[in-house]
């Protein structure tokens, strides 16, 4: 086996065996609690940036299939595994999951101790890493290191335009059309336009630069803002499309990113979190319902607005809606004067859980009581 070593910011070494392609990745460490859907982790477009760690020791054991993407490419910066799966064992898989690392040229690691690296990143925080196989592995530490230093940080970072679409396209709705939305690719994820399109939604899916009339125009009933990666201070253009939206009192939907976005346009701050949320077990609870959802979550940011009171804004009166039962950090808002809401996790995982599917049936019942 070619050898392996992850280098963190801070100094701190792993030494393991290449995963995927040989050569380097730079990115920022998080950690990832799914046993399952690696697949759609991997190809979320909200991952650009980020060297995925695993916790689940297992990985791999179904393999890779043409069916369960979630954008036309793997996003991640690099992969983290202890324990690759030897063999695969479902009749869907096309190919191992290492055979699709190595042919998207990702590079990874796998044999070291993921759980340690995990603590390490829940006491020290989130931070710059690097992967290093093949003859990269024998170069002096600090060398490495210093390469890993120089790499940007995640506070800053700009990723919309390299994960949107270049060019606006139409998702159909499945049978009778009954509502037509415009969608602001800021890094969607293919599941998210097809569960509308199951609700009779035909979406149209828009570049992050679009143009704010064009893109009012294309969703005359509702408004969807998208998951994706990034500071969202950087995200000034989305942020005026929001406000456009909200002054013509448009039916709006955000999840993850587009929380945050819509955070921002409402006049709250953002920040960084420690060391983030991501995985598929995070409890939520929706303050509407008194309801506890088990969600799917991949923020390393999130919203500065109060949890304790209703809050005036330029468009009335905002609520904190959904709130993480971990660490109290907000999960969604609503706005009580005009048509617009959003949540920081991921309603639509295909992976799961799928608690929150129910938030599609929402926006839909917002766009009729403004018709």
């Amino acid at each position: 086996m070619t050898s392996a070593v992850l280098v963190l910011e801070d100094g701190q070494v792993y030494s393991g065996q290449s995963y995927g392609a040989t050569g380097s990745a730079f990115g920022e460490a998080v950690f990832s609690t799914g046993m399952t859907g690696y697949q759609e982790t991997i190809t979320d477009p909200s991952y650009c940036g980020q060297v995925v760690v695993q916790t689940a020791p297992h990985i791999g054991n179904t393999g890779w299939n043409d069916e369960d993407d979630e954008s036309a490419q793997i996003w991640v910066a690099g992969y983290v595994v202890r324990d690759p799966a030897r063999r695969v064992s479902n009749w869907r898989s096309t190919k191992s999951l290492d055979e699709a690392l190595t042919a998207q040229s990702v590079v990874g690691i796998s044999g070291i101790d993921t759980r340690a690296l995990t603590r390490h990143l829940r006491e020290q925080g989130a931070m710059r890493v690097g992967i290093f196989s093949g003859e990269l592995a024998s170069e002096p530490i600090e060398t490495l290191l210093a390469k890993v230093r120089a790499v940007p940080e995640m506070a800053g970072a700009s990723f919309s335009q390299t994960v949107s679409t270049k060019s606006a396209y139409v998702v159909p709705a499945v049978g009778e059309k009954k509502y037509q939305v415009a969608a602001l690719d800021l890094g969607i994820k293919s599941m998210t336009p097809t569960l509308m399109a199951q609700r009779g939604i035909e979406v149209h899916v828009m570049p992050a630069d679009c143009a704010i009339e064009e893109f009012l125009a294309a969703g005359p009933d509702g408004v969807f803002i998208s998951n994706g990666p990034g500071d969202p201070a950087t995200a000034s253009h989305a942020i005026e499309i929001v406000k456009a939206a909200l002054g013509v009192k448009r039916p709006l939907f955000g999840i993850c990113f587009g929380n945050q976005i819509l955070g921002r346009a409402l006049g709250f701050g953002t920040y960084k979190l420690r060391y983030g949320h991501r995985g598929i077990n995070q409890p939520v609870m929706d303050r509407t319902t008194g309801k506890v959802e088990v969600t799917a979550h991949n923020h390393g940011f999130a919203v500065d607005a109060p949890i304790d009171r209703d809050s005036t804004t330029e468009f009335g009166t905002v609520r904190v809606s959904h709130v993480c039962l971990n660490d109290d950090v907000v999960e969604g808002l609503e706005c009580l004067d005009i048509p617009a809401f959003s949540v920081q996790y991921h309603p639509e995982a295909a992976a799961g859980p799928h608690d929150s599917a129910y938030l599609f049936d929402r926006f839909v019942q917002l766009m009729e009581s403004v018709r």
